[in-house]
């Protein structure tokens, strides 16, 4: 085995300069296209369920919530905006902290805890006495007229034992915007769902069995008031 010299120690420096100045000058060139490219990440909004704002006393009946449905456009974290001439479009620079049906889902649940409602959410362990299934018909800046956030959502409780729509209703809101920016935009819309939230909660306190089937109505008797006498068999049938 040939050790090593001082003179073949020292040369292994150099060698290794030109190395670690390209890792540099990589990372340098990565930062300047960074840089370059102007892409700000986009603000976070989140919205924020009522509290205080609705007070009943808790009933027994516990809630089932579950996430709302809705169409492409709107399942997304972006914030959605109507155009003039009917077409969709997203905000810049701006975001929801989630999803957007999840984050509704997540702020009426607890605009319900903050009344002392039993609430649980769609797909756990616990089953409801009712459930509340909803839609999102829209969520976001309108600009067909003048510039506002609008929510307008479709929501129905279930009857948990017979599965069948108790009471159906489509709550809507709107706020004036002055700017269609992300701050305002969010800020608004987060007034509205407030309102919104604060709205199914009343809503829902009401009873949820659904209503029994009306039965059919019997038979009108013919004109003259007498029953009409069952028609005679042929012979020699049953």
């Amino acid at each position: 085995m040939r050790a090593l010299t001082s003179h073949a120690a020292g040369a292994a420096f150099p060698s290794a300069w030109p190395r670690r100045a390209g890792g540099l000058f990589v990372g340098a060139l990565l930062l300047g296209l960074a840089a370059c490219s102007g892409s700000a990440p986009p603000t976070t909004f989140d919205l924020t369920a009522p509290a205080g704002a609705v007070r009943q006393s808790p009933g027994a009946r516990q809630l089932v919530v579950a996430e709302p449905t809705a169409l492409q456009a709107l399942d997304s974290d972006r914030i959605v905006v109507r155009g003039a001439d009917g077409t969709i479009s997203f905000l810049p620079g701006a975001q929801w902290s989630d999803r957007l049906p999840r984050l509704m889902q997540n702020r009426l649940i607890e605009s319900f805890e903050n009344t002392g409602r039993a609430v649980s959410r769609a797909g756990g362990s616990v089953s409801g006495d009712a459930g509340l299934v909803w839609d999102v018909r829209f969520f976001g800046v309108d600009t067909t007229g003048p510039a506002q956030a609008r929510v307008e959502v479709s929501v129905r409780l279930v009857d948990a034992t017979s599965g069948r729509i108790a009471r159906a209703r489509v709550f809507r809101g709107a706020e004036p915007l002055g700017a269609v920016d992300g701050k305002s935009a969010a800020t608004a819309l987060d007034q509205v769902s407030g309102r919104v939230f604060a709205e199914i909660v009343r809503w829902s306190a009401g009873p949820v069995s659904a209503p029994a089937p009306v039965p059919a109505a019997p038979a009108a008797p013919p004109p003259d008031g007498r029953a009409e006498a069952p028609a005679e068999k042929p012979a020699g049938t049953l």
